[in-house]
């Protein structure tokens, strides 16, 4: 149980981008088309996930040998060479949607979402609901917010495709409005905080 509160509050309550602001950059550079959102995502979610798996076990290298000052140089490293592992298969899978996520997959590489988890992992200051930080809850922990992201995004480029068939003021449209409903969405997921809480309350956690 303790593992499904990690699972619903990274995903509701402390939602990477509306709740902490991690990863704004394609949150709002890649939410103009839901097909473009959900490539995006998917990519998001696996390079997330590997990223904190091989992040969680150089960092106790680092530490083994007393390097812990070369964590965030090491986690942009395999970061790096994670993204560009996602770039060549998708580039030999689907051109289109490589082509569709353009120069938005590369900045993957220095999206704080993806290295603001590694770093929360690695440390274990990310709310493990009475939990001991290990891999395996690390690893809860960044599929959730992986899934997090990906559902704030696709909701976000769902909402932006039906404002383009809106009547929406010249001086709103594009980025201004988007920034409107950006903050309408993170009022709205608000809505979810104590919700884990109250959970952790009730099956005594």
């Amino acid at each position: 149980m303790a593992y499904l509160l990690i699972f619903f509050s990274a995903i509701f309550v402390n939602n990477i981008v509306l709740s902490q602001f991690l990863g704004i950059c394609p949150f709002l550079g890649v939410s103009k088309k839901v097909d473009t959102a959900i490539g995006m995502s998917a990519a998001v979610a696996f390079v997330l996930t590997i990223a904190t798996i091989v992040t969680y076990l150089i960092q106790g290298l680092l530490e083994a040998f007393d390097l812990g000052y070369l964590q965030t140089i090491a986690f942009i490293l395999v970061i790096a060479a994670l993204v560009q592992m996602v770039e060549i298969v998708l580039k030999k899978v689907s051109p289109a949607l490589y082509q569709a996520l353009g120069v938005f997959l590369p900045l993957i590489t220095t999206n704080c979402c993806i290295l603001g988890v590694a770093i929360l992992v690695a440390q274990g200051t990310y709310n493990s609901q009475g939990l001991e930080p290990d891999l395996l809850s690390g690893v809860v922990f960044a599929v959730s917010t992986a899934i997090g992201f990906g559902l704030a995004l696709i909701v976000f480029a769902g909402i932006r495709e039906q404002l383009a068939l809106m009547p929406i003021p010249e001086a709103m449209k594009g980025m201004p409005i988007a920034l409107v409903v950006a903050g309408l969405l993170a009022m709205a997921f608000m809505g979810f905080s104590g919700v884990d809480n109250g959970l952790a309350a009730v099956f005594g956690l």
